[in-house]
């Protein structure tokens, strides 16, 4: 009867603060797994990633043609590797996460720096 009182305290705190903020660390980026303050690991179906925190490239490669005096030709390749805008979260990096009550999704907000 005592466990039963103590559980519905505890589900009536938690439903007064459907948010909980934690931090962690990516210790894995491909499959995405972030261990959450030191206590426990999240993998990537437990966790939500805003566009801002994931891989973004531009592949810019070109060649043009171009004419001169009558002649025509094709410039040499440029460019040839791709431009990274964001790389994404990669292992090592400390995060800022929003747990949704309930506790089965979380929320990467953003990387923590330390600077």
């Amino acid at each position: 009867m005592l466990d039963i009182i103590k559980q519905a305290a505890k589900e009536a705190v938690e439903a007064g603060s459907p948010v909980n903020i934690l931090f962690g660390e990516v210790i894995q980026n491909d499959p995405l797994e972030v261990n959450v303050d030191q206590r426990f690991t999240l993998d990537a179906d437990f966790l939500n990633v805003p566009e801002s925190l994931t891989r973004y490239e531009v592949d810019l490669k070109h060649s043009h043609t171009y004419t001169d005096d009558g002649a025509s030709g094709t410039t040499g390749e440029a460019l040839a590797d791709k431009i990274v805008i964001r790389p994404g979260l990669q292992t090592g990096d400390k995060v800022v996460l929003l747990r949704i009550q309930g506790g089965q999704q979380y929320l990467i907000l953003d990387k923590v720096v330390v600077g």
